[in-house]
């Protein structure tokens, strides 16, 4: 089963995603703020992770940059699940570390269409063979480059 972390502080969102994620055969668990969520990704090892910007003791931004610093969750796919939807906000978002970006209100048929194309790249590379670091990065590199 897959397992999905939902970071939110605000608790009416949290349950929305939680139920829509659980009716479609999620595993969920939540997280009411960033240090939480951290904390949360080292117990629970969750397969991606839904991350608002707007919370309080760490925001979004500082949770996936400690996310993508530590060599073990560097892959974890994080997906934005944000208020922010001015002008520059979605690139700044995906920019900073982020693997996805969804405005709210959310809407399900997208964010069904994220989760599957992230998870999508989960597999990939749990099916990959190990391979050192440097060929790794090459594959990143070319795969970044074809368009992928």
């Amino acid at each position: 089963m897959i397992k999905v972390l939902i970071a939110e502080d605000n608790a009416v969102n949290r349950e929305l995603l939680r139920e829509i994620l659980e009716t479609r055969g999620y595993a969920v668990d939540e997280a009411c703020d960033g240090q939480a969520a951290l904390w949360m990704i080292e117990q629970i090892r969750p397969d991606i992770l839904l991350l608002d910007i707007g919370m309080p003791i760490l925001d979004g931004f500082a949770v996936v940059r400690r996310i993508r610093e530590n060599p073990r969750f560097a892959y974890l796919p994080v997906l934005a699940v944000t208020a922010y939807a001015m002008q520059g906000d979605r690139e700044k978002i995906l920019n900073s570390g982020f693997d996805g970006y969804l405005s709210k209100p959310v809407n399900w048929t997208v964010l069904e269409e994220e989760l599957d194309r992230l998870l999508k790249g989960r597999e990939d590379r749990d099916a990959a063979p190990k391979q050192s670091n440097e060929s790794q990065g090459a594959k990143r590199t070319q795969a970044a480059g074809s368009g992928n």
